[in-house]
């Protein structure tokens, strides 16, 4: 994992159904994932969205970017 993305642990995922997902955005501590979390519960409320922490697992196991 290249030390840039190290630096941004903390991911905002959305849910979709299927068991898929989308990674919306990285971010360096919890605080700010959260705050973007709750903006985007306001702004979609139908959507599902979960905050997790990314260790720097190995790519075939991290969520899709797109």
């Amino acid at each position: 994992m290249p030390y840039k993305e190290r630096l941004y642990p903390w991911v905002l995922v959305r849910l979709l159904p299927n068991m898929q997902r989308i990674t919306v955005a990285q971010y360096r501590n919890r605080s700010d994932a959260d705050g973007h979390l709750r903006i985007l519960r306001r702004l979609m409320p139908n959507a599902q969205f979960v905050v997790m922490f990314n260790p720097g697992l190995p790519p075939e196991y991290q969520p899709n970017s797109h």
